[in-house]
């Protein structure tokens, strides 16, 4: 599996998500959008330890342990991966339609799956849309619409590989 976080806000969901990741052996976390980066060389100094020290404090040290790319143009890069053979996966509560339950997911037993995350609160980038072949969402028992990201990473994390 490779992980998409797409324009996710906060540090600390980004360092729950990469340490769930590293958990559950995935192959590779790809960032885009203003999703913060670890070691980021872009930024002056005291920023770039700031969000490291965030990241960190809740990743501890799965940011270090797995294959994590910034990417800059996050349509090229899926598409570039439907092309190699993954099937595109996204995480997502707002779509009525064409969303599977991800107790229904099967993934056709494709072995090669991206799970695409988005913003915190909007969900994934509607742009995206166009290049996901299916939408999974996680049943809500409850009064709230959704999970916190990184929570709702971890359930379809394990969903996913328990195929």
């Amino acid at each position: 599996m490779i992980l998409v976080l797409d324009n996710i806000r906060s540090c600390y969901n980004v360092g729950a998500i990469l340490r769930t990741a590293e958990g559950f052996g995935v192959e590779r976390v790809i960032l885009s959008g203003y999703t913060p980066r670890m070691h980021d060389d872009n930024l002056l100094p005291h920023l770039r330890d700031k969000l490291d020290r965030e990241i960190h404090k809740t990743a501890l040290g799965a940011e270090d342990m797995l294959d994590i790319y910034s990417c800059g143009d996050i349509f090229t890069e899926v598409e570039k991966l439907r092309k190699s053979g993954y099937q595109i996966v996204g995480l997502e509560n707002n779509i009525a339609e064409n969303t599977i339950k991800i107790g229904n997911f099967r993934g056709a037993k494709v072995d090669k799956i991206v799970l695409i995350l988005g913003e915190e609160v909007h969900g994934i980038n509607p742009e995206l849309y166009n290049l996901i072949d299916t939408f999974v969402e996680i049943p809500m028992k409850g009064k709230k619409e959704s999970f916190n990201v990184s929570v709702a990473a971890g359930i379809a994390m394990y969903a996913i590989m328990s195929l």
